[in-house]
This record gives structure tokens, C-alpha cells and sequence, in this order.
């Protein structure tokens, strides 16, 4: 047992094409759980799979909703929660690269160290860890931008295993997409806007079958996303520092125009203008979303 706690929670697995792994997922899950006496159910959202992936999930009698088409790893987690019993939330891949065993003692963190936890994640930083070479460049970058926007500390911005509570959906459900990139902005959302966050290590394994991520067009999606998400819940943390870069070249260009041709050019003006009226359009927004707060 977790301490003497009573947990109840819906575990979600999305699915699409995972007929190598699904089955011992399902079965690792459903061993973590007994193990831990833990009430809960198996939710098994298969996302217009074309493989023998339903017929398997199908054998292993847990709650089935069924995509006719492929409609994305959000989506999928979505129709997932709104088909849950339990307003504490679990999330895992069906690949079998996130250790499902650990979802009991991610469950365990939700009230852990006095604090009511929104989220629980679990943080890819344990000491098996086998993330694609060619994806560690592109990781640590995402990361980097949104500790900077964000101001937080975030270990794993994207991870797929995770614990949360449904009334954080809830609240952001309209923000969250309907693809690869729900847990980059449910991680965002709270972060900003004063949630519990908690990070958990976990190992990560190397997956079986084929992944459906594209690399360059993920990446710049994930890099707009993080963007647009600062922008909505922390305004002056974006415009701010691009308005005092704008600044300094401006008149680092207007200097030199004046000790070289004894002139201000207009292009360092159009610069400087440019600097300020994004640097009002920050304060603007802040202000606007200040005041939609209170």
C-alpha cells in the first residue's frame, strides 16, 4: 500500500500500431498495480490502428475507445479522460520505452512532502536512459527555451509518464492539442499559472516498432509552441527581453552611424521604434491578462 493512502486512478494508454508491445504494458501495468493494491482501471485509447493492435487489447479485458481514424497522441489522451472513473489521472506510452511499473510510486508523490501536487512526472534522468542520439540536441534546446520563458526548472519537459489531476485538464482542456505536444503544454499551463510540480526520475527504454515522430517538423512545432504558450500566460517574458535586444542593436547602430557619418541612419529608428512598440505591446498584454485574472 502508499502509505496508508487510498489511491484511485485511471491509467491511460494511447495507442496506435503497438501490436509488438501493447500487451506487455498492459500486463506490466496490471502487476504494478496489485502489487500496491491500487484501485484502478486501464483505459486503452487506440487511435485508428491498422495492425493486429485492438484485436490483443481486445484479449486483455480492459476499457477500450476506439478512434475509426488516427486522430493524434492528444486527442487519443483526451477521449481517454473523458471515459475515466477516477479524477487522478495516469499517463504512459504504449511502446514500452517509460517503466509503467513506476506509476505507483508517481501516484505516491501526488501528496508527498506536505505539498498537493497538481502533477507528478516522471523525469527521463534515472540512470537507464536510451533517448536517440540524434533527438538529445533538439531536447536539451526545447528544455533550455522553456526554462528561460517559463522561469522553472523543468528536468523533462515532454515526458509521456506521468500523474496528474483531472481538474488540470479541465481547467486548460481548450489550450491542450490534439497531438505530440499535450504534455509539453499541460506542463507549461501549470507551471505557469502557479500549479505543484513535481519530477520524479525514471528510466527510459529504447522502443519496440517504428516511432511516428518527425524529428525537424516536431521540433519547430515544439519550439512555436513553447513560444505561443509564454506569450499567452507570461507575456513580458518574451516581448520584454526581444524589445531590449531590438534596443541595443538599434542604438549600437545609431552610434556608429554618428561616429562614422555624423548621422543617425533611419534604419537604426525603424530599429529603435520597432524595439519600443514591442516592448509596449509586452506591457499591453500583461496588462490584459492581469486584469482577465481578477
Amino acid at each position: 500500500m502508499l502509505a496508508g493512502k487510498k489511491v484511485n486512478i485511471s491509467i491511460i494508454v494511447p495507442t496506435f500500431n503497438e501490436e509488438e508491445s501493447i500487451a506487455d504494458v498492459i500486463g506490466t501495468i496490471e502487476t504494478a498495480m496489485r502489487a500496491y493494491e491500487i484501485a484502478h482501471e486501464i483505459i486503452v485509447v487506440d487511435d485508428g490502428s491498422t495492425d493486429k493492435t485492438l484485436e490483443i487489447v481486445r484479449s486483455k479485458g480492459v476499457k477500450i475507445v476506439r478512434h475509426d481514424q488516427n486522430k493524434g497522441y492528444g486527442a487519443a489522451l483526451k477521449s481517454g479522460i473523458a471515459k475515466a472513473n477516477y479524477d487522478l489521472i495516469a499517463i504512459t506510452d504504449a511502446d514500452g520505452t517509460y517503466p509503467a511499473s513506476d506509476i505507483p510510486i508517481l501516484s505516491k508523490h501526488i501528496n508527498d512532502d506536505g505539498y498537493d501536487y497538481a502533477m507528478v512526472v516522471g523525469s527521463r534522468t534515472g540512470d537507464h536512459v536510451k533517448i536517440p542520439f540524434l533527438r538529445k540536441p533538439a531536447k536539451w534546446f526545447l528544455g533550455q527555451l522553456a526554462n528561460y520563458l517559463s522561469e522553472s526548472r523543468i528536468p523533462d519537459l515532454n515526458s509521456g509518464l506521468r500523474v496528474f489531476k483531472r481538474e488540470l485538464v479541465e481547467r486548460f482542456y481548450d489550450l491542450l492539442p490534439d497531438g505530440f505536444s499535450f504534455t509539453t503544454t499541460i506542463t507549461i499551463a501549470a507551471l505557469t499559472n502557479g500549479y505543484q510540480v513535481k519530477y520524479v526520475p525514471i528510466n527510459y527504454y529504447q522502443r519496440r516498432g517504428q516511432s511516428s515522430i518527425k524529428p525537424l517538423r516536431d521540433f519547430l512545432g515544439f519550439v512555436s509552441l513553447i513560444v505561443r504558450l509564454i506569450v499567452y500566460f507570461k507575456p513580458l517574458n518574451f516581448f520584454l527581453p526581444a524589445s531590449l535586444a531590438l534596443l541595443v542593436v538599434g542604438l549600437s547602430k545609431a552610434l556608429i552611424d554618428f561616429f562614422h557619418q555624423n548621422y543617425f541612419g533611419v534604419g537604426s529608428a525603424i530599429v529603435i521604434l520597432t524595439a519600443i512598440q514591442i516592448g509596449f505591446l509586452g506591457l499591453l498584454a500583461d496588462l490584459i491578462l492581469k486584469r482577465t485574472k481578477l
